[in-house]
């Protein structure tokens, strides 16, 4: 039920949902109104996985169909405050746990530096005490090896973990931006179910 299209420069990204009801699009657990319930965990990852497809530089636009007695100018602002709202508590969801991971970060690099310090300073010790035993050379490389294991998890994080996590905040914040509209549509057209999704870029 979804299809996408290549877009014609200078048009938005558009992904549609089609809705035999508008509570479909929302958390059924939510027990707050429209502008502040959080999305389901379909529609939101629908729209997320569209949204990935699409070029950074364009912009994108949310076109949702839904029955026409529940749709009124009061529904389109209450809905599109209802992803803007949505997408905007996700980034900021991720930017604390971006900046959580950061702080670990900077923990682990301390510990293991100290760490490695700590194996430098005995392997080096090691070998003036024992230095023409047979195993300590092997103690010393060992040593060495224990300090930059140390470092590894703090190295990934700086290295790798935090970009996907940025990446993602970024995409959310496209999203919270992303033009709503809302048009009511009593008759699915043909080859689609009522509360089929789709997604293309116009």
């Amino acid at each position: 039920m979804t299809e996408g299209a290549m877009s014609r420069e200078g048009s938005p990204c558009v992904i549609e949902l089609r809705l035999e009801r508008l509570a479909l699009l929302f958390d059924p657990f939510d027990p707050f109104p429209v502008p502040f319930r959080d999305l389901s965990r379909s529609a939101e990852d629908f729209i997320v996985g569209w949204a990935r497809e699409f070029p950074v530089s364009v912009p994108i636009q949310i076109l949702i169909h839904g029955p026409s007695s529940e749709i009124g100018p009061q529904h389109a602002e209450d809905l599109r405050l209802a992803l803007s709202n949505h997408f905007l508590q996700k980034a900021r969801t991720l930017s604390g746990d971006l900046a959580e991971m950061l702080r670990r970060g900077r923990l682990s690099l301390l510990i293991g530096l100290m760490v490695l310090g700590g194996c430098l300073l005995g392997g080096r010790t090691l070998s003036l005490l024992v230095g023409g035993q047979p195993f300590s050379g092997i103690v010393s490389e060992g040593a060495l090896i224990l300090g930059w294991v140390a470092n590894w998890r703090p190295m990934e994080i700086f290295l790798y973990d935090w970009w996907p996590l940025l990446a993602r905040r970024r995409l959310y914040l496209r999203l919270s931006r992303a033009h709503v509209q809302v048009s009511g549509n009593d008759v699915p057209p043909a080859g689609h179910s009522d509360h089929a999704l789709e997604a293309s870029v116009a």
